[in-house]
């Protein structure tokens, strides 16, 4: 399954956030609690781990790059060899957020 990575409004005043860094390429595969990237919004910098193994597809967002909440990261799914062609039907990935 093609799973879809965005940024749920962690608090209200929130409504942007930039992408710090990515912990893997595409085709990295993540495990449950594994760094997947670190975001920056203007009160914190947020680690985005992973909450189910995923292989990291296409990385939608580059490093340095500034995005409204909501937006569409990245696409992942549970194994490198699946078709993204069904991008339109991702479903949401579990993320877990920590606050550094």
């Amino acid at each position: 399954m093609i799973y879809q990575l965005s940024v749920p409004a962690v608090a209200e005043d929130v409504e942007e956030f930039r992408v710090l860094e990515w912990h893997g390429a595409p085709g990295h595969a993540f495990e449950t609690g594994d760094l997947v990237v670190e975001l920056e919004t203007h009160k914190a910098v947020v680690e985005v781990r992973a909450g189910r193994p995923a292989t990291l597809r296409k990385s939608l967002v580059a490093a340095g790059d500034w995005c409204k909440i909501g937006v569409p990261l990245a696409y992942f799914s549970d194994g490198a060899d699946e078709a993204l062609q069904d991008e339109d039907k991702a479903g949401d990935l579990t993320v877990e957020f920590e606050i550094i």
